[in-house]
């Protein structure tokens, strides 16, 4: 009787597809297939079934499992290998960290995004006064002027927001601080958008908010790291209130929810 081969995966432990309000076909196949590689089933190196397997398996064409593994393929979570096929990665059970959050659509989402901010740009600024060399704080300080020279020009200096904030979290000596800026950048960047236009609606909030920027500013160049930490929180704490208080109109109308 032939040895099992161990490096392949059946096909019988997959789950099934649930109804059409989960998704498309391929959303379904490829969330089955996910949750099939995560349960263990299918170790790194391992072989997935091959199309004609799963196309039966899951009573879908083979263009809906070819579109899946696609995805999957796009994810990391399996690669293509000559003579092997299809086969589960090294790291596909190294979840990632993903944000399921639509920030365009209610004040509920931009803040829960506003929130998470908070212990990210307080303590990157905390460090950022402990361990930046001079030419990172020039950074700083040209980034903080960069936001002014786009206020100036009407613009709405979300670029140079966002460029600030980052120019912090280099300063922090730690690289993993960028890189996580740099990931919940595209949910940071509308969360800013939104509060600068509501900023915009309100020109005296304006100054209120470069003043705390440079608050930050001069805590990191004093080198003073809870004076710093304490004035990111303040900015962050502030910006909560200040979309808080935003005119009900302001959440319903089109530049609220711009992209």
């Amino acid at each position: 009787m032939p040895t099992p081969d161990k490096s392949s995966c059946s096909a019988d432990t997959l789950g099934t597809l649930k109804d059409s309000a989960k998704g498309t076909l391929s959303d379904q196949v490829t969330a089955a297939l996910k949750a099939y590689i995560a349960s263990g089933e299918a170790l790194p190196g391992h072989r997935l079934p091959t199309e004609p397997v799963l196309s039966q398996r899951f009573g879908v064409s083979r263009t809906v499992i070819r579109e899946a593994i696609s995805r999957l393929k796009s994810a990391g979570l399996v690669e293509v290998r000559q003579g092997s096929g299809t086969v589960v990665s090294e790291g596909a059970h190294i979840k990632a960290f993903t944000i399921d959050l639509d920030v365009g659509g209610s004040i509920e989402a931009v803040l829960r995004v506003t929130e998470l901010r908070r212990g990210i740009e307080g303590e990157a600024a905390a460090l950022a006064a402990q361990r930046h060399s001079p030419a990172q704080l020039e950074a700083i300080h040209q980034a903080l002027k960069a936001i002014d020279a786009a206020e100036q020009g009407s613009r709405d200096g979300v670029e140079e927001d966002l460029a600030f904030h980052h120019s912090i979290s280099k300063a922090t000596g730690n690289p993993l601080y960028p890189s996580l800026h740099e990931f919940i950048a595209q949910f940071i960047k509308e969360a800013i958008r939104i509060t600068r236009s509501n900023e915009e609606r309100r020109r005296d909030l304006a100054k209120t908010v470069r003043a705390e920027h440079f608050a930050v500013y001069a805590a990191i160049a004093a080198r003073d790291p809870e004076g710093a930490r304490q004035a990111a929180l303040e900015h962050i704490n502030n910006a909560v209130e200040r979309l808080k208080s935003a005119d009900p109109s302001f959440w319903q109308s089109p530049g609220a929810r711009k992209v």
